[in-house]
């Protein structure tokens, strides 16, 4: 994890304005405007014109939001396939992530894990301060998913039984929402929202009320959607949301 510092090194310090205009915060004028209207802090303390920073360590926020200066940090969002395993490495040749991301020079890793069966929205990235934040049980990051699942049509109570919260073997679980999307028979298209990280919590889950999932898809990561992104295909994070993912982690 990289660490903040407050004094930046002559080499690498660059003018305030000029690292939020490469942030694209706007022009250096309007940043400028912005750092003498006190709106900007860096390393948590009110900014002023003339300052220079550091932008590879600098935590600069513009109206308490995080700006992404350093040009060095990749933020992805991959809509993982089905049968593809959540590692950049994998000791068994299986299809990786590395074989849609592995185009970057720098080493990347993946904000938590999609199991082979289950598809969609994984993030990756080199931040590793982000990634505890994201990952980390007490900053509770909510995670939505679209589920497949069978034996239908669906009781009323089974999303009450959800919510409430239903008894796993390691401890109990339950969703933050459920929304049944659609049904065609004895099979059902279902959203579930979780803060839990837990290995196959959502397939347990859905087990445990007697509706096994056939397909699951992961289709948002806190406020990062997944859209229209093919199987396989990834793209970058715009600035504002990694700022929003900041802010929900409570940055």
């Amino acid at each position: 994890m990289w660490k903040k510092c407050s004094m930046p090194q002559a080499d690498t310090a660059e003018r305030l304005q000029k690292v939020l205009a490469a942030a694209g915060v706007g022009s250096r004028r309007a940043c400028e405007d912005l750092i003498f209207k006190r709106r900007v802090t860096v390393n948590g303390k009110v900014a002023k014109l003339g300052d220079k920073v550091d932008p590879t360590t600098a935590e600069i926020l513009v109206d308490g939001q995080r700006v992404i200066a350093n040009t060095k940090l990749v933020y992805l969002a991959l809509n993982k396939p089905r049968g593809v395993v959540s590692s950049l490495d994998d000791e068994k040749g299986r299809t990786e992530l590395a074989d849609f991301v592995g185009q970057f020079d720098v080493r990347l890793h993946h904000v938590g894990r999609l199991d082979a069966d289950s598809e969609g929205l994984l993030l990756i990235t080199n931040d590793g301060e982000l990634t505890n934040k994201l990952t980390h049980p007490r900053y509770e990051i909510q995670k939505t998913y679209m589920a497949e699942v069978i034996n239908g049509p669906l009781p009323r109570n089974v999303g009450r039984q959800l919510l409430a919260g239903v008894e796993l073997e390691d401890g109990p679980a339950k969703a933050d929402s459920f929304k049944l999307l659609g049904a065609l028979g004895k099979t059902a298209q279902v959203e579930i929202v979780l803060h839990e990280g837990r290995k196959h919590i959502v397939r347990r889950m859905m087990e445990e009320v007697g509706h096994p999932v056939t397909r699951l898809i992961r289709t948002a990561v806190g406020p990062v959607r997944l859209g229209d992104l093919r199987p396989g295909g990834f793209r970058h994070l715009s600035s504002a949301e990694v700022a929003a993912l900041y802010k929900t982690a409570g940055d």
